[in-house]
């Protein structure tokens, strides 16, 4: 009886065998024949699953966002804070070290490339969801913000992901995970702190007009 193949299991260990060769030796000298080695495969059976690198790329990208979801979410049940949460998105392990590498290795395409700036485009609204679904549980109170300030929240706590992620990729001895964890708490508490003082000074303000 011929044995049955699970193609989209191929699938994704040929997209986390693409994080990996990126993580190691970046983005241009991760060849196709590169990826298949990494995945136990040959090139000929990479081609059958992906016609080109971009589209493994493609496929990386959509499990690294489809794994960033289900540790939110799984934190989320946990009924844990915030912090703890969106600490699962930093490179606090091997695992997601390799992930964060290949994100900044991707990154350094953008610029140059339409098709990764189009790419980059798509998984940033797709991780501001998240971020946004994250920041309205934990921090209830940000549904009485105006949407102005709810919007500068989310992009600055974005933007200082992505930051921290970049320097613990290139610099680890810099960034053990107990310093990503505390400076993120820190700039949450910020956030938190400005926006809510914020949105005092503008009910205040409203009060006055009335």
């Amino acid at each position: 009886m011929p044995k049955l193949v699970n193609h989209d299991e191929r699938r994704e260990q040929i997209a986390h065998a693409a994080c990996q060769v990126v993580a190691k030796v970046g983005f241009e000298n991760a060849t196709v024949a590169r990826i298949a080695r990494a995945a136990g495969y040959t090139t000929g059976m990479v081609a059958h699953y992906f016609e080109s690198k971009q589209q493994i790329i493609l496929a990386s990208l959509r499990l690294i966002l489809h794994r960033i979801e289900q540790r939110l979410t799984q934190g989320e049940r946990a009924g844990s804070d915030l912090l703890t949460v969106l600490s699962e998105s930093l490179p606090i392990d091997e695992a997601r070290l390799a992930e964060c590498a290949f994100w900044t290795a991707f990154w350094g395409q953008v610029s140059a490339d339409s098709r990764a700036r189009q790419l980059n485009d798509w998984v940033h609204r797709e991780y501001a969801r998240l971020f946004e679904r994250c920041i309205a549980t934990h921090w209830p109170e940000s549904r009485h913000w105006p949407a102005k300030l709810r919007a500068d929240v989310l992009r600055s706590m974005m933007t200082f992901i992505n930051g921290l992620t970049a320097s613990a990729v290139t610099s680890r001895k810099d960034w053990p995970v107990a310093r990503q964890i505390e400076q993120l708490g820190l700039q949450l508490e910020l956030l938190q702190s400005w926006a809510n003082r914020a949105r005092r000074t503008r009910a205040r303000r409203l009060q006055l007009l009335e």
